[in-house]
């Protein structure tokens, strides 16, 4: 056996020193590593294990049945050696996949407005979301945290009351029946009776089968299997409404079109068009009759050729005129009477 002799009081001293170093720069990491996470943290005590808490209180796998204190194996397992912002960032992580949900007798944070057991008053040092302790007193069962803050950027809970109504992709919603706290017909049973219900699980279904909250649900089931069952005949019948609707749609565009066409066609056929292609044919007729009487002086022309091609177009000429004075006097008469044509 080996003795060794004792370390001269010198080197304790050194070596409890350099451990207690150590320990101080482990703290400032986990402290450095929190504030980078999020900066709204504020420190009040620094010597002992923290406890995280969250308000107002919810109801989440990874919170306690107060739903105040957080749980997580991450939080309870913390030790010099743990990464206090990534512990944090993975329980918002957690809550943006899982959302919590309020629980119903969230009222007030504890830390604000209470005096926990074991803290003494605080003042805010420099912190102003964080007011003063009132020196009443509170009991607690649960210990307090020795440092906490304020996690601004959780994700919004959801709340009990739209947590009732379950809600599927589609949009469509069921809600259940309200069950009351109570069942009044248990109490014109015999005793013999809620002994075997007690006893005897088919007893009891059998008693439950008879809640008319049971039987709504029963039905309500039925009636949605029935939904559910006309589902394809209804994609049928929705495909044949879109066949229709498309058909519809082309249809509208050939109307359209052909509307179009029918007012092009309107306007040229009014009486001012016919009015003004009637002068332009007209003056045209007029022109021609000077062109045979001037081939006719030229010699270009027969006497017997130039009698019937002048009276031919002379009589053209009249005829177009004639009937654009009449257009023009049936224009007039009718704009004294109704709306321009």
């Amino acid at each position: 056996i080996t003795c060794l002799p004792e370390p001269p009081p010198e080197d304790l001293t050194k070596s409890a020193s350099s451990s207690a170093a150590g320990l101080q720069q482990q703290k400032q990491r986990l402290i450095e590593s929190l504030r980078n996470s999020h900066s709204s943290i504020a420190k009040i005590q620094k010597d002992e294990k923290p406890v995280i808490s969250v308000f107002p209180p919810i109801g989440h796998h990874l919170m306690d049945k107060e739903g105040v204190y957080v749980t997580s194996p991450l939080a309870n397992n913390f030790t010099m050696h743990s990464d206090l912002g990534k512990i944090i960032q993975s329980l918002l992580d957690e809550f943006g996949k899982n959302p919590p949900v309020l629980a119903p007798t969230a009222t007030a944070f504890p830390y604000l407005y209470s005096n926990p057991s074991g803290m003494p008053p605080y003042a805010s040092q420099g912190f102003p979301f964080l007011p003063p302790y009132p020196p009443e007193e509170t009991k607690r069962t649960k210990p307090v945290a020795p440092s906490f803050g304020v996690l601004s950027n959780l994700p919004l809970p959801i709340s009990t009351t739209d947590a009732s109504i379950l809600t599927s992709q589609n949009g469509f919603g069921y809600k259940m029946p309200d069950v009351s706290d109570a069942f009044p017909e248990l109490s014109e049973l015999s005793v013999s009776r809620l002994t075997d219900m007690n006893e005897q699980e088919e007893v009891l279904l059998e008693q439950f089968l008879t809640l008319s909250q049971l039987k709504q649900i029963i039905t309500d089931k039925d009636d949605l299997v029935k939904s559910i069952e006309e589902l394809p005949s209804l994609g049928a019948k929705r495909q044949t409404v879109l066949d229709k609707y498309e058909l519809l749609k082309q249809m509208k565009s050939a109307f359209e079109k052909k509307m179009q066409r029918q007012c092009e066609l309107s306007e040229s056929c009014s009486a001012s068009a016919l009015q003004a292609r009637l002068k332009v044919a007209a003056h045209e007729a007029g022109e021609e009759p000077d062109n045979i009487v001037e081939d006719f002086v030229e010699g270009k022309m027969e006497i017997n050729d130039f009698l019937s091609s002048f009276m031919e177009k002379r009589t053209i000429c009249h005829c177009r005129r004639a009937k654009e004075e009449k257009l023009q006097q049936a224009i007039a008469m009718h704009s004294q009477f109704h709306a321009p044509l």
